[in-house]
């Protein structure tokens, strides 16, 4: 590698590692014809597969060079840093070279705009092209879509991706507009409509169609910025929720913002950036899709922000101890995954483990529930019976002294007593 190839790529990739949504679950590409790679169940990043592999992606941009001015990006073209390219064929060779030495299992790509939309699309999609036709590449391939581009070009771009995204940026079109005023959600909805349109013409003529390739098989994903503007996380969920439903997405990603700059809209560089809040941001997400629950039972008018010391599961089950304790026996499979302390596998196996016989606490241990939480919210066949539905601060006291975790922990002179 030249000098000047490994200054590009210590820019480049420093600049790319602001974008988060990298994930590389879903795809279903495989080794065709001898080639190098396979992207089937997987995807220099790490990232995770659906089955909880650990992979690794070259994600870098293709050029920081910017025709935009966005407050709180770092490419934004009157930020002072250090600019570099890469070619068409710099990119192919790096993800090539780094596949044969076993470094990467696949290329996360995207760009600054420079020129137009058009003319970025359309080297990202070159790229994707080349490495799959002229290398025999079946690696994982995430191209980042560019508003404004062409329907042709992403077209094209999804008969060679993997997966495709668009930054949404902020939640809401007001915090947008506040620090990207060029840019609009509008600009990203089209996209996303004509790739979602598309994803599901392709799978249509493929049922009737054999030889129909297959288009962007592991989706499309979004990114929001965390905490460069005022949202309440109510705002920022119930957007992730109309984008979900409306566009079919696979992942919301939620990017905690990192000042980079002096800006009086945006928080002073070095103020710590908002990890836990993403981080109730995530399992708030997860809650919504793997869990059933709807996000205005999370988040609504009376309760706009979510809580920082326990997590929202928890938060819903404390706002709602008339529905609580529940008989682990006879409860259904939606009700038994509301309580906290119990997952989706674990759920699961209760279900399928008291056709045997009734369980009683010891057994839902051996399952592998977390029982010291979850004791306070169910029945089971050996619990003492109760008069009374605890008291939701009590049992929030009881939770926190007994909890190991960094976040969910309060000192022992502040816990309520009753």
């Amino acid at each position: 590698m030249s000098d000047r190839i490994r200054e590009k790529l210590n820019i480049l990739a420093d600049a790319a590692k602001y974008d988060v949504s990298c994930s590389s679950s879903g795809s279903s590409r495989k080794n065709t014809n001898k080639g190098l790679g396979d992207a089937n169940g997987a995807g220099i990043c790490h990232t995770y597969t659906e089955d909880g592999r650990c992979v690794s992606l070259l994600k870098i941009l293709l050029t920081n060079h910017c025709i935009f001015d966005c407050a709180f990006c770092v490419s934004r073209k009157s930020n002072d840093v250090k600019r570099a390219a890469f070619t068409v064929d710099e990119v192919v060779e790096l993800t090539m070279s780094f596949y044969r030495r076993n470094y990467i299992e696949g290329l996360f790509l995207s760009s600054g705009i420079f020129k137009n939309a058009d003319y970025t699309m359309e080297r990202l999609v070159r790229i994707a092209k080349k490495l799959r036709l002229e290398n025999n590449f079946n690696g994982y391939i995430h191209l980042k879509t560019i508003p404004g581009a062409s329907q042709e070009l992403l077209t094209e771009a999804g008969l060679y991706a993997d997966r495709m995204s668009i930054n949404l940026e902020m939640p809401t079109e007001a915090g947008l507009k506040l620090l990207a005023p060029d840019k609009s959600h509008e600009d990203v909805k089209k996209p996303l409509g004509f790739i979602k349109d598309s994803i599901i013409q392709f799978k249509d003529e493929k049922k009737v169609i054999k030889s129909v390739p297959k288009f962007v098989p592991a989706g499309q994903s979004t990114q929001m910025v965390i905490g460069a503007t005022p949202e309440t996380d109510m705002e920022i969920m119930y957007s992730a929720n109309e984008y979900y439903k409306n566009f079919d997405l696979k992942r919301v990603y939620y990017s905690g913002y990192i000042p980079i700059s002096f800006d009086d809209r945006m928080p002073m560089i070095g103020s710590q950036p908002p990890l836990l809040r993403e981080n109730r941001l995530y399992q708030t997400d997860w809650l919504m899709r793997f869990y059933g629950f709807d996000v205005h039972e999370i988040l609504n008018a009376k309760n706009p922000h979510l809580d920082v010391d326990i997590d929202p599961k928890l938060s819903w089950a404390l706002r709602n101890m008339d529905q609580f304790p529940i008989d682990i026996n006879t409860a259904d499979y939606r009700m038994i995954l509301r309580v906290p302390g119990i997952g989706v596998g674990s759920a699961k196996k209760i279900v399928l483990a008291r056709k045997f016989g009734r369980l009683r606490s010891e057994q839902l241990q051996k399952i592998g529930i977390a029982y010291n939480r979850a004791k306070h919210f169910i029945r089971c066949a050996d619990s003492i019976f109760q008069l009374n539905v605890p008291e939701a601060m009590h049992v929030k006291n009881l939770i926190l002294s007994e909890t190991n975790s960094k976040y969910l922990k309060i000192p022992q002179n502040q816990l309520t007593l009753f």
